[in-house]
């Protein structure tokens, strides 16, 4: 089994191919926490990605945006959707893998519902208006899997102007991977540091950069689990981190180098948000199913009550695109299915018939329901 490559990643003769993630990149994709739990990561002895056309366009994109002057990169914004079990998060990671390869910054909040549930700790940010809360224990955290996932970040040289409000003096010509590692030493000066970190890497002449985030309703959901002194919930968009992710989704910031606002959906752990529903609805337009059928856009509930910071952050013409993924086709189902027999998880021979046969029990190649039907089932 090949490695996945600069060379190869967007070549479409590996379409249908699982290619292994290289050592390096595992470890940086541990350190942004890109593995879940409920994929089948353990069954194999080293892990590899399935190379499917979306992820072979996704490949094209971040090489061509990799090539283009600095001045002149563009900035995609995309929301992935998909029924449950259709490859979201792993989609997420394959950009990840790919952002790295061409030495990108990646920052990504693995989990948004580890942000909202209320279990980390939190603090007025002060003569914030309207109010916003930061958390100092999970930008300590961010900050200190950044050096890891981004070794070149030990390269790359602090510059910007230091001010005197800041709570420590920051030596000069420090690295960026020391600086994340001085805030990461104290929750009370993460988030400082964090907005220093940030205002360097969206300099002019640095990396492009990737912003990643998983379970984007539980980002988007009326409260979180913190409350705020009237004793109301918080909503997310006060919480600072998603406040500043959802700053560069919905276009109000700029990633000025060039780079990706990459958020996923997910179906199997995820609030109900009719404000989500709509505004995505309205992105993405009528959907055509496999079977062919035509579902028209959702319209607006008269009876309903939507969320106006949701519907404004999602508005059409900010240049937020939805990608539907939907099962994989026949072709890509056998390879995936090939490399499974490889690895001693499928003892029939992978034929023709065996694949149809999968494919359908998956509902039309849905690859959790794949996985489920091939390697998992046991009669």
């Amino acid at each position: 089994m090949q490695n996945i490559e600069m060379e190869n990643m967007y070549d479409r003769r590996v379409e249908g191919q699982v290619l292994r993630l290289p050592g390096p990149i595992v470890d940086q994709l541990r350190a942004v926490e890109a593995f879940k739990p409920t994929q089948s990561w353990g069954l194999f002895q080293s892990p590899g990605t399935l190379m499917r056309r979306e992820t072979v366009d996704m490949g094209k994109l971040i090489a061509d945006m990799s090539g283009e002057e600095g001045g002149s990169r563009r900035t995609v914004k995309r929301v992935l959707v998909g029924e449950k079990g259709s490859g979201k998060s792993m989609m997420l990671l394959q950009a990840m893998t790919m952002a790295f390869l061409k030495g990108w910054t990646v920052i990504n909040l693995p989990e948004a519902q580890d942000i909202t549930i209320g279990h980390t700790s939190y603090q007025p940010l002060p003569s914030s208006s309207p109010p916003s809360y930061i958390q100092p224990a999970y930008l300590t955290n961010l900050l200190r899997n950044l050096p890891t996932a981004n070794p070149h970040l030990e390269s790359l040289q602090f510059t910007q102007p230091t001010s005197s409000d800041l709570p420590i003096p920051i030596p000069p010509n420090i690295s960026l991977a020391r600086l994340a590692s001085l805030g990461a030493s104290d929750p009370e000066i993460a988030y400082p540091i964090f907005n220093l970190l940030v205002a360097e890497l969206l300099s002019p002449g640095r990396p492009p950069v990737f912003l990643g985030l998983d379970g984007l309703a539980h980002a988007m959901q009326p409260g979180t689990g913190y409350t705020a002194p009237n004793l109301k919930p918080i909503h997310p968009y006060d919480l600072v981190i998603l406040q500043w992710y959802f700053k560069f989704l919905g276009g109000q910031r700029r990633l000025p180098n060039g780079g990706i606002v990459m958020a996923a959906t997910s179906q199997s752990n995820a609030p109900k948000v009719p404000s989500l529903d709509l505004a995505l609805s309205k992105l993405e337009g009528s959907v055509v199913t496999r079977a062919g059928q035509s579902v028209p856009q959702k319209e607006r509930n008269p009876f309903m009550r939507y969320d106006e910071r949701i519907m404004e952050t999602l508005k059409p013409g900010r240049g937020i695109q939805v990608q539907r993924l939907q099962g994989l086709n026949k072709e890509e189902a056998r390879g995936l299915m090939e490399y499974w027999a490889k690895s001693g998880m499928v003892r029939e021979r992978v034929s023709e018939g065996l694949v149809a046969e999968k494919w359908a029990v998956s509902g039309g190649g849905v690859v959790g329901e794949l996985e489920r039907a091939v390697i998992r089932m046991r009669v």
